[in-house]
């Protein structure tokens, strides 16, 4: 290996440790830093920006943003602690169920922070673990985000697919229902293989004694502010429209023909026109909106975005004759090698969207992809779902979250690196969806 790849490569895994080192969104501030010394030190040139998918989940923040402003994500969160404590002993299939479909509706994993407490609470009057509903809650929102109908990282690859033959609405159906399907699958093989007794584990014993674990009891209160529901009512009718015109647009159904206005175009639109409604009708206050945690989070998620997958862009170009032949050798050989390449690159990269800009391209090239010869394009379906390995490396929000609500201590670290709680539901919920995935994708081509 040449000397000057070997350095780039340093500088690509230095700027990222850097940035998880540091946390947050400085994060994006590393991806910057890593441009920088690729460009101007090592030579090469900066790669393209991923603007799209970055005003995508700027749309799609502003929208929900507002809506939390009104009170309706909270309206959102109080409907889902009744169906979680409706049914306290299957709290290890109701938490990644709730969590993956508040994913699906908000476009954002963040969603589900709001949860975390009514989980650890229904767990432990269960005198279950809550780590094992939390880390599945937390993988089940990471792999909620291929499915959603308004996350960047489905806009970005449903647009690259239409071209090859592939309809928005069977795109959609395969991804809800593998992702689904797997957390569901996840949950059953957790409960099985992990010890559940929460009044047998030694840390809670610990902390139990000395007095820091809240009892059991309910978590939620406060009204519904005025505007709450019509506020929910509002997004909910977009997230609709963005579906039925995604469809009416597609290559294969056509019901508006010509198109005027284009997907991306469209789904940005729809979102800010929804958060222009639930501003004016329901009496929300502007500058409020910039104090909600769900703006704050995903404005972070924009420079994030920014940063790393740009410094991702960079280096890929770089070197993308040679990615394209070893992927393409590796890809035909092993399909599910796909899968291996989207889970290592989205565990750098920290963005389903991300991931997808920066590989997705490099292997439609390698595969001689085309609307041509499009018959290999079924991988690309079956294995978007590896693209949510954000879970491997114990610094990503929601995780660290779920760590800081276990007030038993059950939801954990470890000593190493990959030895956490969320590691094997994450792996597991993967797996199980891009098996189901090479099931169904070559069916529906």
């Amino acid at each position: 290996m040449d000397i000057m790849i070997i350095l780039q490569v340093i500088v690509l895994l230095g700027a990222i440790f850097i940035g998880i080192r540091l946390g947050g969104i400085a994060i994006g501030y590393a991806g910057g830093l890593g441009v920088v010394t690729l460009g101007l030190v090592l030579g090469m040139k900066p790669g393209n920006i991923p603007w799209d998918v970055i005003l995508i989940i700027a749309a799609a923040i502003a929208a929900i943003s507002a809506m939390q402003q009104a009170g309706g994500l909270d309206y959102m969160v109080r409907v889902t602690e009744k169906i979680l404590r409706s049914s306290p002993k299957f709290i290890n299939y109701l938490a990644p169920a709730c969590g993956w479909l508040l994913t699906i509706l908000a476009g954002t994993g963040n969603a589900v922070f709001s949860l975390m407490p009514v989980v650890v609470d229904v767990a432990k009057s269960q005198n279950i673990k809550p780590s094992v509903p939390l880390s599945l809650m937390v993988v089940s929102s990471q792999i909620g985000i291929t499915a959603s109908p308004v996350s960047a990282a489905v806009v970005y690859m449903s647009g690259v697919l239409e071209p090859l033959g592939w309809n928005y609405p069977t795109l959609i159906g395969i991804w809800i229902s593998t992702t689904f399907i797997a957390c569901m699958l996840t949950a059953f093989i957790v409960s099985l293989i992990t010890p559940m007794d929460l009044s047998k584990d030694s840390v809670y014993q610990e902390r139990l004694k000395a007095g820091l674990v809240k009892d059991a009891g309910a978590i939620l209160h406060g009204e519904d502010k005025p505007g709450a529901k019509l506020s929910v009512g509002i997004f909910l009718i977009t997230v609709l429209a963005v579906v039925l015109y995604a469809t009416a647009i597609s290559s294969n159904i056509k019901w508006i023909d010509p198109v005027v206005v284009p997907r991306d175009a469209a789904i940005m639109s729809f979102l800010l026109t929804a958060a222009t409604l639930i501003t004016w009708l329901c009496k929300v206050e502007p500058g409020k909106i910039l104090d909600t945690s769900v703006f704050k989070s995903g404005m972070t998620a924009c420079v994030c975005v920014f940063g790393v997958a740009w410094l991702g862009n960079t280096f890929v170009a770089g070197h993308e004759a040679s990615i394209k032949e070893v992927a393409g050798d590796w890809v035909k050989q092993t399909p599910a090698m796909l899968a291996v390449a989207f889970f290592f690159a989205s565990m750098l990269l920290y963005s389903q969207a991300a991931t997808a800009k920066a590989i997705v391209p490099v292997i439609i090239t390698a595969l001689g992809i085309s609307a041509a010869n499009p018959h290999d394009s079924y991988m690309l379906v079956a294995c978007f779902a590896a693209v949510s390995a954000l879970f491997v490396l114990p610094t990503y929000p929601t995780l660290l979250g779920a760590v800081q609500m276990d007030d038993t201590g059950t939801t954990r670290i470890g000593k190493f690196i990959f030895n956490h709680s969320f590691f094997v539901p994450g792996v597991l919920a993967i797996a199980i969806a891009v098996a189901l995935g090479f099931v169904l994708a070559p069916m529906l081509i």
